[in-house]
């Protein structure tokens, strides 16, 4: 979504290469691996032989018992148990949304304070205080749509973004690849004037033997 970029952008690293490449790892793990974790306990729990949604009353079921909110809950406890797998929902989401609320917080005020200048960071700070405020008094479907809506918001100057860097970014991965194929002929160079002396040294010690055995 664009939140993670700004703590790359902080880390000091040789090269700017080395950075990207760790950023996507963290994307294909949190993207890929937890949230496809998460999608299949969901689908085989809930949708398959005896699941909650497994009838296909869709409508009614989601509009009486099961919400966006506490699905996860229902998938886990259904294999854990009722109270285990909502208390281990319960515990992720605690820490997921206890660092983010730091983490972007924190980004938030280096935005603000580069283009408003530290001026600006008390005020924000109080408006982002306020905010979390209200997000634990409102409902929680509301604060879901809330939130979806922000995260669909930073795709548009993050899109942009890319789209403005993606000649800097083919340069410098270009740069890295011609860096990575000068290192491997440097290698084999060096491997080649190894062997060279090794095989020389042999012959040098064959020499020598047989000079000793003549004499």
């Amino acid at each position: 979504m664009g939140s993670t970029p700004h703590a790359h952008a902080l880390a000091e690293v040789k090269n700017p290469h080395e950075q990207g490449v760790v950023a996507m790892i963290g994307v294909f793990v949190d993207t890929i691996i937890v949230v496809t974790m998460t999608a299949l306990v969901v689908l085989s729990v809930l949708y398959v032989g005896d699941g909650a949604l497994a009838t296909g009353d869709y409508a009614a079921l989601t509009a009486e018992t099961i919400t966006k909110t506490n699905i996860a809950q229902m998938a886990f406890g259904q294999f854990f148990g009722a109270g285990p797998g909502a208390w281990f929902v319960a515990i992720c989401l605690l820490f997921f949304a206890f660092s983010t609320i730091l983490s972007w917080n924190l980004f938030a005020k280096l935005n603000v304070e580069w283009l408003f200048g530290k001026k600006a960071v008390v005020p924000f700070t109080v408006i982002a205080l306020v905010f979390i405020f209200m997000g634990s008094l409102l409902s929680n479907d509301l604060v879901w749509e809330l939130a979806d809506m922000f995260n669909q918001l930073m795709v548009i100057p993050n899109a942009i973004a890319l789209f403005a860097l993606s000649g800097a970014v083919l340069s410098i991965a270009n740069a890295k690849h011609d860096k990575l194929a000068a290192d491997v002929h440097e290698e084999k160079l060096e491997d080649e004037a190894r062997a060279a002396f090794n095989e020389a040294a042999k012959r040098e010690a064959k020499a020598e033997k047989k000079a000793e055995g003549e004499l």
